[in-house]
């Protein structure tokens, strides 16, 4: 902790000495005050048009609209010195371009697009044509309920491992289950077997400390820490790596909400009994997993002038079904997450269950959500019922109100707290991922996700939902009554909730 605090103390300083300069510049020409004051009314009232045209999601941006509306000089102030961060992160700006540069190995196999086109699935022709992620079929696919039933696969797996691994993950934290990962990689790489580790930096913050990576790099491990804290991009960098992905010889990918920390095995768990999962995929379909993770690694370090290194001819699985590995950016124009939730409230005709860890969402996802329940779709929605965060369940909460008196269900996980983010619906379709229903997910983080159709684990996964619902507390429109004092609380929340 105190390693955090120090490295947020030093992103502070940088970010208020820029606040000061202008502050200075204001005091140096103190007497043109009226002036100055004049010119940040109109230059903020320029900044909040061009905030409302060239932004997707008003409610993103509702907090520095505000701000700058009310508090002008400040607000304006607070939006150059934080904003426009795309412009000034060469990180960013590589991550682009090679998110760009890889769409040229998304190769869709013509046979199975046309399996796919036959059988009229809407929610894939939107990955597939839309975004350029293949669906493959002939995959096996094994879905873990918990962390603790997926940790004792990954080891197996990774023991197996004789050519790379590649992990890609927003939490390590040392302890049982990541030195436990660490012994199989220090050994695989006296084998001989490529590994490369990448975790986020802010993820990270509290867990490793800075040399960690040298650390790494001493055992053979190639590391790469994601977007590190920088004091000249202002405390808040909100866009983050929250994906989580272990890939294996290009045979075998895992993803799902766990991280590599002992919480998510319930060793050591904060917030009672940590409800997780984890999923495991052999296939073709591991191929999109590895361009996901070398997308990334190589805006960092420019080690792969080309990724058909890594794929390998896939065994073909008996098992039926169709998957999509599909990852989402904020660097493009689409909120691919999102998208895929509405699409399934939106194609659902007997049920919808879903787990998340926070419901944090804009309008849009609010409406959806209302839509399904109102033409008569079962939709069940599973939060914590131990919160990791006090104020941001509040803001749950705040959003509860609203979608319970239109007919949504939501439970409260009474042993204690969610981390499972999925949707799944009508015994044909889910999707499994680390997309959390709130906006850092949904529009700041990147992420990833698989989705499902006509597979057994779609079965699977809705046995999960309502193994948890029947362990779970329904939440009533009572519950949430309050004053006057807690519907301005929770107005205000709703305010700033994009900041969360």
């Amino acid at each position: 902790m105190i390693m955090a605090i120090r490295r947020i103390l030093f992103v502070a300083i940088g970010f208020l000495i820029q606040i000061a300069f202008y502050a200075l510049v204001l005091l140096f020409f103190g007497e043109l005050f009226p002036v100055i004051d004049v010119f940040y009314r109109i230059l903020g009232i320029l900044i909040v048009l061009y905030i409302i045209r060239t932004n997707r999601n008003l409610n993103v941006a509702m907090p520095v609209i505000v701000l700058i509306l009310v508090f002008p000089i400040f607000g304006t102030v607070i939006f150059i010195s934080c904003g426009q961060t795309f412009i000034r992160s060469k990180t960013l700006r590589n991550i682009s371009s090679n998110e760009q540069d890889a769409k040229r190995y998304y190769l869709q196999d013509q046979e199975v697009k046309e399996e796919v086109e036959n059988i009229d699935m809407i929610q894939m022709r939107y990955l597939y044509d839309q975004n350029r992620f293949p669906v493959y079929n002939h995959n096996q696919i094994k879905y873990y309920p918990l962390g603790d039933d997926a940790y004792p696969v990954m080891l197996e797996e990774l023991k197996k491992a004789k050519h790379f691994i590649f992990l890609e993950y927003f939490i390590i934290h040392e302890g049982k289950l990541w030195n436990s990962i660490l012994d199989i990689l220090k050994k695989k790489v006296k084998q001989g077997v490529e590994v490369r580790v990448m975790y986020d930096d802010i993820g990270c913050i509290s867990t490793l400390n800075r040399k960690y990576p040298k650390e790494l790099e001493s055992y053979g491990i190639k590391c790469v820490v994601f977007n590190h804290l920088n004091p000249i991009a202002g405390v808040i960098m909100n866009n983050r790596d929250h994906r989580k992905i272990l890939v294996i010889d290009g045979l075998v990918g895992f993803s799902g909400g766990m991280n590599l920390a002992d919480e998510y095995i319930n060793v050591n768990s904060p917030y009672g009994h940590w409800k997780d999962n984890g999923i495991m995929v052999k296939g073709s379909a591991v191929w999109s997993m590895t361009l996901f993770f070398l997308t990334s690694w190589n805006a960092f370090r420019h080690e792969d002038p080309r990724f058909e290194k890594y794929k390998v001819d896939p065994i073909k699985y008996k098992d039926a079904g169709y998957v999509i590995p599909y990852c989402d950016s904020p660097l493009d124009q689409e909120d691919v997450g999102e998208n895929v939730y509405i699409n399934i409230l939106a194609q659902a005709k007997d049920y919808v269950y879903i787990m998340t860890p926070y419901l944090i969402i804009d309008e849009s996802m609010q409406r959806a959500l209302v839509l399904a329940a109102q033409r008569g779709v079962d939709v069940r929605l599973i939060i914590p019922g131990i919160p990791d965060k006090k104020t941001v369940y509040q803001m749950t909460l705040s959003y509860c109100e609203r979608l319970i008196s239109s007919g949504v269900k939501i439970y409260k996980y009474t042993p204690g707290f969610v981390h499972a983010k999925i949707f799944v619906s009508d015994d044909r379709l889910c999707t499994v991922g680390t997309i959390n229903m709130d906006y850092r997910s949904l529009v700041h983080h990147f992420e990833c996700g698989l989705f499902m159709c006509d597979c057994e684990t779609v079965r699977a996964v809705k046995k999960d939902a309502l193994d948890t619902i029947s362990r779970s507390q329904l939440l009533t429109a009572e519950e949430l009554k309050g004053g006057v004092g807690k519907s301005v609380y929770w107005s205000l929340l709703r305010v700033i909730a994009p900041l969360f």
